[in-house]
This record gives C-alpha cells, sequence and structure tokens, in this order.
C-alpha cells in the first residue's frame, strides 16, 4: 500500500517521548510520471527565478526531462552541470555549486541523489534558497532528512542543514537507475536494523533520548524494502516505490528528531571510515548505501559474537586511558583526518576511563534488556542472502576494503562520531580487540 504522505508532514505530532515532532516538507510525490507535476509546484510555490543543479551523470538521467517539461509549461531555469567524475560534497563541490549559483536564484531543483542531493541541502541552507529534489535512484536514504552528510577537511561530518521543500520521486527515471544504485539504497535500509539497536543500547547505558514513535517509523522503512526486494531486479516499479517509499520514511524519521541518530549507527561509522581511507589514496569506493550494506553484515555479526559470549560484570575491569599512546595510533590511522578526530576526543572524553567507568556502571544495571536487544537482531547469514539475490557486495573485500583496513575500522571508526553504540560497547566490555581479530580471521 503507497505511504498517506499527510499522516507524516506538514502537523505537530505530539509524542509519547515527551516532544513534538514535525516534518515541514511541502510535497512528497512518488509515481509514475511525477516530474510533470514540478511546473504546478513552481507556480504554487511562488518561484520565478529557478536554477537546476545536475552532474553529467544525472544530465541524461533526468535533467533534460526537467528542463524539457519546464518550457513545454512556459518556465524557464538556468542550469549548473557539475562534472561527476571526482564529484563529492565536499569544500570543492560547495564552491563549484557556488561559482556558478545565480544572485538571483529562489529555488534550486536538486537533479540527482546522494552527491547533488547534499550539495543543495547545504549551499541552499547557507543561502536560504529552498530546494526539491528530483531523485535519479533510490540509492540513500537522505531525501527528506534535514542534515547533510558532508566532507570537510577530510573527514566525514554530519550538518546541520535544510529539508527539501519537496521531494519528487518519478518512478520511470528511478525504475531505470543503475541496479548498483538501486542494491545501496537497500543495503542504507537494511543498516536500520544496526543503528536502531544502537540507539536503545545508548538509551540502556548512556541515557540518550529514544522516541519509540521514531523506531516504529524507521521500522516501517524496513518493512517496505524488504517486502519490495523481490521485485527490484526485474524492475517492477510498484517495488521501486516501496523501495524509495522506506528511504524517505527513513529520512522523515531523521528530521523529526533533528538529527541522524534513528538511521544512522555503527554500521554507518564502517562505511565513513572505509570512505575516508579510499579518499586518502583517490578513490571514493563503492557506492555510500553499498558500503553500509556490508558494514551491517559485520555489524550484525560482531553482535553475534557478542551474544555468544557470557557477558561477565565482575571481569569488566576499570582500564586506564592512555591518550598518548592513543592518539599516535589516530595520527598513523587517519592521516590528514587525524586532527578533527583528536579535537573530538579532546572536547567530548568519550573514551577517558571515567566515562567508560559510568557507562559499565549503567551496563551492568541493564544487561538482560541489553541481552535481549541483541536476541532480537536478524541473522547475519540473513542481510547476506539478501544483498546477495540483488547481486549486492556483502563482503568488505569486494568493496576493496583488504584485510588491515578491515580490522582498524572495528578499533577505530567510533572515534568518527560522539555516537554510543556497538563499536564503543566492545570497548567498554574490553572484547573490541579480540572479536575484531576474531571477525578479521573469519571473513579473510
Amino acid at each position: 500500500m503507497a505511504a498517506d504522505w499527510s499522516n507524516y508532514l506538514n502537523h505537530n505530532i505530539p509524542c509519547s517521548c515527551g516532544r513534538t515532532h514535525l516534518c515541514d516538507i511541502e510535497t512528497v510525490l512518488i509515481e509514475d510520471g511525477a516530474v510533470g507535476k514540478l511546473p504546478e509546484l513552481i507556480r504554487k510555490g511562488g518561484f520565478h527565478n529557478i536554477c537546476l543543479l545536475e552532474d553529467t551523470h544525472t544530465k541524461a538521467a533526468a535533467g533534460d526531462t526537467v528542463l524539457a517539461v519546464l518550457g513545454e509549461a512556459g518556465l524557464q531555469a538556468g542550469r549548473i552541470t557539475l562534472n561527476a567524475s571526482g564529484l563529492l560534497p565536499d569544500e570543492a563541490g560547495i564552491g563549484s555549486v557556488l561559482t556558478f549559483l545565480p544572485r538571483d536564484c529562489e529555488l534550486l531543483l536538486a537533479v540527482g541523489s546522494g552527491t547533488i542531493n547534499d550539495l543543495a541541502r547545504f549551499v541552499g541552507y547557507k543561502l536560504g534558497i529552498p530546494y526539491y529534489i528530483i531523485g535519479t535512484a533510490p540509492s540513500m536514504d537522505g531525501f527528506a532528512s534535514n542534515v547533510a552528510a558532508m566532507i570537510t577537511q577530510q573527514a566525514k561530518t554530519t550538518y546541520e542543514a535544510q529539508k527539501p521543500a519537496a521531494v519528487i520521486g518519478d518512478l520511470s527515471i528511478l525504475s531505470q537507475a543503475p541496479m548498483d544504485l538501486i542494491a545501496a539504497g537497500v543495503g542504507d535500509v537494511i543498516g536500520k536494523y544496526v543503528c536502531l539497536t544502537d540507539w536503545k543500547l545508548s538509551h540502556l547505558v548512556t541515557g540518550e533520548y529514544f522516541c519509540p514513535f521514531v523506531e516504529q517509523l524507521v521500522r516501517e522503512s524496513i518493512r517496505r524494502v524488504t517486502e519490495a526486494a523481490s521485485g527490484i531486479l526485474e524492475r517492477d516499479k510498484q517495488a521501486i516505490a516501496g523501495l524509495m517509499e522506506g528511504l524517505v520514511l527513513s529520512g522523515i524519521a531523521m528530521s523529526y528528531i533533528g538529527n541522524s541518530r534513528p538511521a544512522s549507527g555503527s554500521e554507518h561509522h564502517l562505511s565513513h571510515f572505509w570512505e575516508m581511507m579510499f579518499l586518502q589514496h583517490g578513490d571514493h569506493g563503492a557506492w555510500h548505501g553499498t558500503k553500509v550494506g556490508v558494514g551491517t553484515v559485520a555489524a550484525l555479526r560482531l553482535y553475534e559474537m557478542l551474544g555468544e559470549v557470557r557477558i561477565d560484570p565482575g571481569a569488566l575491569e576499570r582500564y586506564d586511558f592512555e591518550e598518548d599512546k592513543w592518539e599516535h595510533q589516530i595520527r598513523r590511522i587517519y592521516g590528514q583526518a587525524a586532527p578533527s578526530v583528536i579535537a573530538l576526543e579532546q572536547k567530548v572524553h568519550k573514551n577517558s576511563a571515567e566515562a567508560a567507568e559510568e557507562r559499565r556502571t549503567a551496563l551492568i544495571q541493564n544487561l538482560p534488556q541489553i541481552e535481549d536487544l541483541i536476541r532480537k537482531l536478524p541473522p547475519a547469514s540473513g542481510i547476506t542472502d539478501l544483498l546477495r539475490r540483488l547481486q549486492a557486495p556483502f563482503h568488505p573485500a569486494q568493496i576493496g576494503v583488504d584485510r588491515d583496513m578491515f580490522y582498524h575500522s572495528i578499533l577505530y571508526a567510533k572515534e568518527l562520531r560522539n555516537r554510543y553504540g556497538l563499536l564503543q560497547f566492545l570497548q567498554d566490555l574490553g572484547l573490541q580487540e579480540s572479536l575484531a581479530r576474531r571477525l578479521t580471521q573469519e571473513l579473510y
């Protein structure tokens, strides 16, 4: 059943969590021929000076079609076409958009998915210009969120930004996207199994805010995508619609909270770490969602291993955080990105012995609930089978992650965010290195 977007958009939702949720996206259209409704939306918004942002790939996928539709309706738009080769949501990408953006632009039409969406979202937010996103591939869950995943100072960082005024998912366009991009969208959504568990874990251990209503919304996104999986390889439009709806619902969940917590956990930390390592060698690596899918299998396997270990509260010894030794390792592993990672630790002290001791006290008090969380996770083998059926990578070596990079990611990917989850939990238990070695040996 198609999503009724009026249930989620443009009205306050008082919640049992104590907050009132709101997602003020004006329109979500996921249907065949959705691009044909753009002129009506633009006129309704009262926009006159429009600029289309695309890259050399999305120009062919949808940009030419969008301009033709606007032209037939008597609407004109400026056009920024960025070179897709090497294009990233980084300082250079931001600079390219700013260089060519007309001063009188009133509305950005972002034609693309991950990178184009983040650039339009970030630049529009900085300049106070609203934007519509016309998706060209159901490849990631950031369409409806209010954060932009940017690469700044060599580090992957999530910035506050703006939601699009409209999300346009034309099934005729989305269903023709490259299959590896479609499979990446599935990978991004199945990662929610891990991030929701991480979020609940953090709630139990650190007291972090948690919302059951938002959790159920994210689980609905998982349901829509897993039910659609069987028709995706055939490019069935209803299956593609289910995938796109799941991705948008995940973004709405993030907008309700105001950050990416409901949709990003340890599986994303692994993905971001790998991406940063690739970038330092001049390579972007696999698609974001593809890396997330692989990271999900790894994180689920770590949770399984953790479930096999009898956690003995009496054996959880206090440890001393050797900051100098840690900093040396961070500089060695992260290279150019090390200063921002070190600065985060100096600001929040999440690795300090005092912080770890406080978390371990809560961990012991809530151990039965934590063990129950782990038991409820799907098996890693099931997610592997799903990805295999989609002809998508499921093993880190399939996306170029070698043995050392994989091992280091389990140890150090958690340093990218001040966000408690599986990887920090393993360190608190004193199991991080042993399970990292065990899983690395198992996979390689």
